[in-house]
Protein backbone atom coordinates (compact mmCIF):
# COMPACT_ATOMS: atom_id res chain seq x y z
CA UNK A 1 0.00 0.00 0.00
CA UNK A 2 1.39 3.15 -1.35
CA UNK A 3 1.17 5.70 1.63
CA UNK A 4 1.49 9.12 1.24
CA UNK A 5 1.83 12.10 3.76
CA UNK A 6 0.40 15.66 4.01
CA UNK A 7 2.70 17.45 6.23
CA UNK A 8 6.19 17.59 6.68
CA UNK A 9 6.59 17.61 11.20
CA UNK A 10 7.23 15.24 13.77
CA UNK A 11 4.50 13.03 13.44
CA UNK A 12 5.23 12.31 9.80
CA UNK A 13 8.66 11.41 10.80
CA UNK A 14 7.43 8.50 13.31
CA UNK A 15 4.98 7.68 10.47
CA UNK A 16 7.67 7.17 8.29
CA UNK A 17 9.92 5.17 10.47
CA UNK A 18 6.43 2.70 10.84
CA UNK A 19 6.14 2.53 7.47
CA UNK A 20 9.68 1.58 6.34
CA UNK A 21 9.94 -1.09 9.08
CA UNK A 22 6.46 -2.88 7.70
CA UNK A 23 5.92 -5.06 4.42
CA UNK A 24 2.44 -4.15 3.64
CA UNK A 25 3.10 -0.59 3.57
CA UNK A 26 5.14 1.91 2.06
CA UNK A 27 6.66 5.80 1.92
CA UNK A 28 5.56 6.78 -1.28
CA UNK A 29 5.08 10.11 -1.13
CA UNK A 30 5.54 13.39 0.82
CA UNK A 31 3.86 17.02 0.47
CA UNK A 32 5.23 19.80 2.55
CA UNK A 33 4.15 23.52 2.08
CA UNK A 34 7.39 24.41 0.39
CA UNK A 35 9.34 21.76 -2.56
CA UNK A 36 12.73 21.82 -0.64
CA UNK A 37 11.61 20.83 2.76
CA UNK A 38 9.35 18.31 0.73
CA UNK A 39 12.41 16.94 -0.80
CA UNK A 40 14.45 17.12 2.46
CA UNK A 41 12.09 14.87 3.65
CA UNK A 42 11.63 12.29 1.28
CA UNK A 43 15.67 12.37 1.36
CA UNK A 44 16.08 11.57 4.55
CA UNK A 45 12.80 9.33 5.34
CA UNK A 46 13.33 7.29 1.79
CA UNK A 47 10.45 8.52 -0.17
CA UNK A 48 10.09 8.07 -3.75
CA UNK A 49 7.85 11.28 -4.25
CA UNK A 50 8.03 14.67 -2.99
CA UNK A 51 5.65 17.61 -3.61
CA UNK A 52 5.45 21.01 -2.29
CA UNK A 53 1.62 21.36 -2.26
CA UNK A 54 -0.90 18.56 -0.84
CA UNK A 55 -2.85 19.55 -3.88
CA UNK A 56 -0.07 17.90 -6.16
CA UNK A 57 0.55 14.91 -4.21
CA UNK A 58 -3.59 14.02 -4.45
CA UNK A 59 -3.08 14.68 -8.04
CA UNK A 60 -0.65 11.77 -8.00
CA UNK A 61 -2.67 7.61 -8.92
CA UNK A 62 -0.08 5.94 -7.32
CA UNK A 63 -0.81 6.98 -3.79
CA UNK A 64 -3.09 4.91 -2.15
CA UNK A 65 -4.01 6.34 1.35
CA UNK A 66 -3.03 9.88 2.45
CA UNK A 67 -1.95 10.24 6.09
CA UNK A 68 -2.77 13.32 7.63
CA UNK A 69 0.24 15.05 9.87
CA UNK A 70 -0.78 18.88 9.95
CA UNK A 71 -2.15 20.87 13.33
CA UNK A 72 -5.27 20.08 14.08
CA UNK A 73 -6.22 23.27 12.67
CA UNK A 74 -5.88 22.33 9.41
CA UNK A 75 -7.79 18.60 9.17
CA UNK A 76 -11.03 19.82 8.41
CA UNK A 77 -9.80 21.47 5.20
CA UNK A 78 -7.10 18.48 4.42
CA UNK A 79 -9.89 16.07 4.52
CA UNK A 80 -12.26 17.64 2.29
CA UNK A 81 -9.21 17.91 -0.25
CA UNK A 82 -8.40 13.91 0.37
CA UNK A 83 -12.25 13.48 0.03
CA UNK A 84 -12.64 15.40 -3.39
CA UNK A 85 -9.45 14.06 -4.78
CA UNK A 86 -10.85 10.16 -3.99
CA UNK A 87 -8.43 9.46 -1.67
CA UNK A 88 -8.97 7.47 1.21
CA UNK A 89 -7.51 9.10 4.60
CA UNK A 90 -5.88 8.37 7.85
CA UNK A 91 -6.07 11.45 10.21
CA UNK A 92 -4.01 12.26 13.02
CA UNK A 93 -6.13 13.27 16.17
CA UNK A 94 -7.43 15.39 16.71
CA UNK A 95 -9.61 14.76 13.93
CA UNK A 96 -11.08 18.01 13.76
CA UNK A 97 -11.06 21.17 15.64
CA UNK A 98 -15.07 20.58 16.44
CA UNK A 99 -18.23 18.49 16.11
CA UNK A 100 -19.56 20.51 13.19
CA UNK A 101 -16.61 20.33 10.86
CA UNK A 102 -16.34 16.16 11.99
CA UNK A 103 -19.71 16.16 10.93
CA UNK A 104 -19.42 17.73 7.93
CA UNK A 105 -16.23 15.40 7.20
CA UNK A 106 -18.70 12.26 7.71
CA UNK A 107 -21.21 13.03 5.21
CA UNK A 108 -18.94 14.22 2.85
CA UNK A 109 -17.07 11.18 3.16
CA UNK A 110 -20.45 8.87 3.13
CA UNK A 111 -21.63 10.58 -0.07
CA UNK A 112 -18.04 10.70 -2.22
CA UNK A 113 -18.01 6.98 -0.65
CA UNK A 114 -14.58 7.42 0.34
CA UNK A 115 -12.94 5.15 3.49
CA UNK A 116 -11.94 8.11 6.45
CA UNK A 117 -10.95 7.23 9.62
CA UNK A 118 -9.26 8.99 12.35
CA UNK A 119 -5.60 7.76 13.65
CA UNK A 120 -5.88 7.66 17.17
CA UNK A 121 -3.71 5.21 17.33
CA UNK A 122 -4.62 3.39 20.89
CA UNK A 123 -8.09 2.47 19.03
CA UNK A 124 -6.50 -0.38 16.62
CA UNK A 125 -3.65 -2.09 19.67
CA UNK A 126 -4.00 -4.93 20.40
CA UNK A 127 -3.73 -3.81 24.09
CA UNK A 128 -7.10 -2.48 23.91
CA UNK A 129 -8.76 -5.82 23.67
CA UNK A 130 -6.69 -7.68 26.28
CA UNK A 131 -7.76 -4.96 29.01
CA UNK A 132 -11.65 -5.15 28.07
CA UNK A 133 -10.71 -9.18 28.42
CA UNK A 134 -9.22 -8.11 31.71
CA UNK A 135 -11.93 -5.95 33.30
CA UNK A 136 -14.89 -8.52 31.63
CA UNK A 137 -12.71 -11.81 33.33
CA UNK A 138 -14.10 -10.41 36.57
CA UNK A 139 -11.07 -10.71 38.34
CA UNK A 140 -11.45 -7.45 40.18
CA UNK A 141 -15.05 -7.58 40.45
CA UNK A 142 -17.31 -4.69 39.85
CA UNK A 143 -15.27 -1.64 38.21
CA UNK A 144 -16.62 1.84 40.27
CA UNK A 145 -13.90 4.03 39.62
CA UNK A 146 -11.13 4.68 37.06
CA UNK A 147 -8.36 7.39 36.73
CA UNK A 148 -6.29 8.28 34.00
CA UNK A 149 -3.46 10.82 33.20
CA UNK A 150 -0.90 11.94 30.46
CA UNK A 151 0.96 15.21 30.76
CA UNK A 152 3.67 16.00 28.83
CA UNK A 153 6.28 18.99 28.99
CA UNK A 154 5.38 20.32 25.71
CA UNK A 155 3.87 24.08 26.68
CA UNK A 156 7.26 25.56 24.44
CA UNK A 157 6.06 24.03 21.14
CA UNK A 158 4.78 26.41 19.50
CA UNK A 159 1.47 24.85 18.28
CA UNK A 160 0.40 23.71 21.46
CA UNK A 161 -0.14 26.92 22.72
CA UNK A 162 -1.42 28.78 19.64
CA UNK A 163 -5.33 29.12 19.77
CA UNK A 164 -5.03 29.80 15.59
CA UNK A 165 -3.83 25.84 15.67
CA UNK A 166 -6.37 24.41 18.10
CA UNK A 167 -4.12 24.73 20.77
CA UNK A 168 -4.03 23.64 24.44
CA UNK A 169 -4.05 19.84 26.29
CA UNK A 170 -7.83 18.78 25.48
CA UNK A 171 -7.10 18.45 22.04
CA UNK A 172 -3.49 17.14 21.90
CA UNK A 173 -3.36 14.96 24.72
CA UNK A 174 -7.12 15.21 26.38
CA UNK A 175 -8.36 13.33 23.41
CA UNK A 176 -6.14 10.05 24.84
CA UNK A 177 -7.54 10.11 27.93
CA UNK A 178 -11.29 10.33 26.75
CA UNK A 179 -11.08 7.68 24.37
CA UNK A 180 -9.17 5.36 26.84
CA UNK A 181 -12.20 6.04 29.11
CA UNK A 182 -14.83 5.35 26.13
CA UNK A 183 -12.77 2.18 24.64
CA UNK A 184 -13.07 0.47 28.51
CA UNK A 185 -16.15 2.15 30.35
CA UNK A 186 -18.28 3.04 27.28
CA UNK A 187 -20.56 5.61 26.55
CA UNK A 188 -23.50 5.38 29.58
CA UNK A 189 -22.90 9.13 30.37
CA UNK A 190 -24.41 11.27 33.19
CA UNK A 191 -22.86 14.08 33.40
CA UNK A 192 -19.12 15.68 32.92
CA UNK A 193 -18.01 18.38 35.27
CA UNK A 194 -14.31 19.14 35.10
CA UNK A 195 -11.61 22.41 36.06
CA UNK A 196 -9.36 24.13 33.94
CA UNK A 197 -6.51 26.23 34.27
CA UNK A 198 -5.57 28.35 30.88
CA UNK A 199 -2.48 29.38 29.68
CA UNK A 200 -2.17 33.45 29.13
CA UNK A 201 -2.19 32.65 24.96
CA UNK A 202 -5.96 31.46 26.10
CA UNK A 203 -6.13 27.79 25.59
CA UNK A 204 -5.78 24.77 28.33
CA UNK A 205 -2.89 24.33 30.00
CA UNK A 206 -3.92 21.35 32.21
CA UNK A 207 -7.23 20.15 33.40
CA UNK A 208 -9.35 17.67 35.30
CA UNK A 209 -12.33 15.83 34.17
CA UNK A 210 -14.82 13.73 36.41
CA UNK A 211 -17.41 11.80 33.97
CA UNK A 212 -19.92 10.28 36.50
CA UNK A 213 -21.61 6.83 34.79
CA UNK A 214 -25.79 6.62 34.58
CA UNK A 215 -24.37 3.45 36.74
CA UNK A 216 -22.43 5.74 39.18
CA UNK A 217 -19.53 4.20 37.90
CA UNK A 218 -16.59 7.50 37.94
CA UNK A 219 -13.69 8.02 35.76
CA UNK A 220 -11.21 11.25 36.69
CA UNK A 221 -9.04 12.33 33.45
CA UNK A 222 -6.51 15.05 33.99
CA UNK A 223 -4.06 16.29 31.37
CA UNK A 224 -1.46 19.00 30.83
CA UNK A 225 1.32 20.79 28.82
CA UNK A 226 3.16 21.72 31.53
CA UNK A 227 4.79 18.50 33.29
CA UNK A 228 5.44 15.13 32.49
CA UNK A 229 2.92 12.40 34.07
CA UNK A 230 2.81 9.27 34.78
CA UNK A 231 0.50 8.20 31.93
CA UNK A 232 -1.21 5.40 33.85
CA UNK A 233 -4.84 4.08 33.66
CA UNK A 234 -6.15 2.66 36.51
CA UNK A 235 -9.46 0.73 37.07
CA UNK A 236 -10.90 0.03 40.23
CA UNK A 237 -12.70 -3.05 41.30
CA UNK A 238 -14.30 -4.39 44.92
CA UNK A 239 -12.00 -7.32 43.95
CA UNK A 240 -9.01 -5.47 42.92
CA UNK A 241 -7.62 -3.28 40.63
CA UNK A 242 -5.85 -3.06 37.23
CA UNK A 243 -3.08 -0.86 36.41
CA UNK A 244 -2.47 0.33 32.43
CA UNK A 245 0.87 1.31 31.78
CA UNK A 246 1.23 4.48 29.61
CA UNK A 247 -2.62 4.93 28.28
CA UNK A 248 -0.87 7.10 25.29
CA UNK A 249 0.92 3.49 24.01
CA UNK A 250 -0.06 0.58 26.76
CA UNK A 251 3.09 -1.53 27.82
CA UNK A 252 1.74 -3.76 30.09
CA UNK A 253 -1.14 -4.95 32.09
CA UNK A 254 -0.62 -5.51 36.11
CA UNK A 255 -3.39 -6.95 38.27
CA UNK A 256 -3.36 -6.65 41.63
CA UNK A 257 -5.87 -7.80 44.48
CA UNK A 258 -7.12 -5.96 47.44
CA UNK A 259 -3.99 -6.43 49.86
CA UNK A 260 -1.81 -5.18 46.76
CA UNK A 261 -0.60 -8.47 45.85
CA UNK A 262 0.50 -8.67 41.91
CA UNK A 263 -1.82 -11.49 40.53
CA UNK A 264 -0.39 -11.07 37.05
CA UNK A 265 1.43 -9.03 34.60
CA UNK A 266 0.29 -8.96 30.85
CA UNK A 267 3.04 -7.38 28.62
CA UNK A 268 1.67 -6.23 24.82
CA UNK A 269 2.92 -7.77 21.96
CA UNK A 270 6.06 -6.58 20.06
CA UNK A 271 5.47 -3.62 17.80
CA UNK A 272 6.96 -1.26 15.21
CA UNK A 273 6.24 1.57 16.99
CA UNK A 274 2.28 1.04 17.68
CA UNK A 275 1.36 3.23 14.51
CA UNK A 276 1.34 0.11 12.31
CA UNK A 277 -1.90 -1.18 13.61
CA UNK A 278 -4.20 1.86 12.34
CA UNK A 279 -2.71 1.20 8.95
CA UNK A 280 -2.95 -2.43 8.71
CA UNK A 281 -7.08 -1.73 9.72
CA UNK A 282 -6.85 0.86 6.97
CA UNK A 283 -5.57 -1.71 4.07
CA UNK A 284 -8.02 -4.38 5.69
CA UNK A 285 -11.15 -1.95 4.98
CA UNK A 286 -9.88 -0.60 1.73
CA UNK A 287 -9.27 -4.49 0.77
CA UNK A 288 -12.82 -4.93 1.76
CA UNK A 289 -14.35 -2.84 -0.11
CA UNK A 290 -15.56 -0.67 3.78
CA UNK A 291 -15.78 2.86 3.88
CA UNK A 292 -15.44 3.51 7.69
CA UNK A 293 -13.15 1.60 10.04
CA UNK A 294 -14.41 -0.95 12.78
CA UNK A 295 -12.06 0.25 15.46
CA UNK A 296 -12.91 4.10 14.73
CA UNK A 297 -16.06 4.69 13.18
CA UNK A 298 -16.85 8.29 12.17
CA UNK A 299 -19.96 8.23 14.80
CA UNK A 300 -17.57 7.79 17.26
CA UNK A 301 -15.11 10.00 16.26
CA UNK A 302 -18.22 12.63 16.21
CA UNK A 303 -19.25 11.54 19.59
CA UNK A 304 -15.88 12.37 20.88
CA UNK A 305 -15.29 15.52 19.02
CA UNK A 306 -19.29 16.36 20.83
CA UNK A 307 -17.58 15.94 24.14
CA UNK A 308 -14.93 17.76 23.88
CA UNK A 309 -16.84 20.40 22.64
CA UNK A 310 -18.93 20.43 25.97
CA UNK A 311 -15.93 20.31 27.62
CA UNK A 312 -14.65 23.47 25.86
CA UNK A 313 -17.94 25.31 26.33
CA UNK A 314 -17.80 25.05 30.16
CA UNK A 315 -14.66 26.62 30.03
CA UNK A 316 -15.58 29.59 27.70
CA UNK A 317 -12.52 28.39 24.97
CA UNK A 318 -13.49 29.31 21.45
CA UNK A 319 -10.54 28.65 18.89
CA UNK A 320 -10.31 31.41 16.44
CA UNK A 321 -12.69 30.79 13.21
CA UNK A 322 -15.50 29.19 15.29
CA UNK A 323 -19.15 30.15 15.54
Amino acid sequence: MKVGILGAGRIAEVISNTLRAMAEAECYAIASRTLEKAQAFASEHGFAKAYGSYEELLQDPEVELVYIATPHSHHYECMKMCIRAHKPVLCEKSFTVNAKQAREIAELATKEQVFVTEAIWPRYMPSRNMINEVLASGVIGNVKMMTANLSYVIDHKARIVDPALAGGALLDVGVYGINFMLMHLGKDIERIESTVQMTDRGVDGQESITVTYKDGTMAVLTHGIFVRSDRKGIFYGDKGYVIVENINNPECIEIYDTNDNLIEKKDVPAQITGYEYEFLEAKRCLEEGKLQSDSMPLAETVYMMELMDGIRKDWGLVYPGEE
